[in-house]
């Protein structure tokens, strides 16, 4: 329930922002990441790089150094292994480039507005968690907003101490919105540290699969894209998503609703997830 009642059984959603509300494709932070690894003559295949995303950015840094092709260019380039002072220094670089990749990376994903106000008109707040900082956050949410697309109230790991895997943007979103108990509401994201993050927030999840991460294509290029491709870049993610904890997969949150519905009906029923 929530403090001043809802029609629905969920009383807030929360939601990622890149990938699952913006950005189609989660391209900003690939873009970002595969400048400030260049720059320090190393070569990651997309592919690498999107193996941790949802993590807070300077963990997602710091376990891209700990992969073993970039050990080995880095040994090669260096002598030695990457140290946290190259994590600290490449994340410094990151955060410009990052920004820069938000200017053209921010597109709210088609359906996503009209989602969020059928969801609110159901009685759900919306709240928002990410893996980028506060600074990219406002910049996100800023762009966001010219197209339609608001939350009740969104955070950054920094505003909390950790990111993903750890549940605190969650619970702390839950006492900013009044809203509980969390077994009642439902995570939304398009990435494997965001299906983890809900499970340990006590939450249901929903995965993305075709806005994502798992796809990693834009809204164009996926309209580009065969039917019988789409539909095995789906399956995959789906696959990848439910491993990682996934109650449910739509294809993205224009697809949401229905999984809502069963959602709210095993609620009732008194289900937890």
């Amino acid at each position: 329930m929530s403090d001043g009642g809802s029609k629905s059984a969920i009383p807030a959603v929360f939601l990622d922002w890149a990938g699952t509300v913006v950005d189609h494709g989660s391209v900003a932070p690939v873009k970002a990441l595969e400048a400030v690894l260049a720059s320090a003559g190393v070569s990651v295949p997309p592919a690498v790089i999107r193996r941790d995303m949802g993590l807070a950015k300077k963990d997602h840094v710091r376990r891209l150094l700990q992969e073993d092709e970039v050990v080995q260019q880095w040994k090669s380039l260096y002598g030695s292994d990457p140290a946290e002072t190259d994590v600290d220094r490449l994340y410094a670089q990151f955060a410009p480039k990052m920004m820069e990749a938000l200017s053209v990376y921010s597109q709210v994903i088609s359906g996503v507005p009209e989602m969020a106000a059928q969801l609110r008109a159901r009685g759900m707040k919306l709240a928002g968690t990410t893996g980028y900082t506060r600074a990219m956050l406002d910049t996100i949410e800023k762009l966001a907003a010219q197209q339609g697309y608001a939350t009740d109230a969104s955070l950054s790991p920094e505003d909390v101490g950790a990111g993903r895997p750890f549940p605190w943007m969650c619970y702390r979103l839950a006492i900013d919105l009044r809203v509980y108990p969390l077994s009642a509401c439902v995570k939304v994201g398009d990435t494997e540290s965001d299906m983890r993050e809900g499970r340990n927030a006590g939450t249901w999840t929903i995965g993305v699969t075709r806005s994502g991460n798992g796809s990693g294509l834009t809204e164009l290029e996926w309209a580009s894209t065969d039917r019988v491709e789409q539909n095995r870049i789906m399956a995959r993610a789906a696959e990848e998503l439910m491993h990682a904890g996934a109650h449910y997969t739509a294809e993205s949150v224009a697809h949401i609703m229905p999984v809502i519905e069963e959602i709210e009906a095993r609620i009732r029923c008194g289900e937890r997830p």
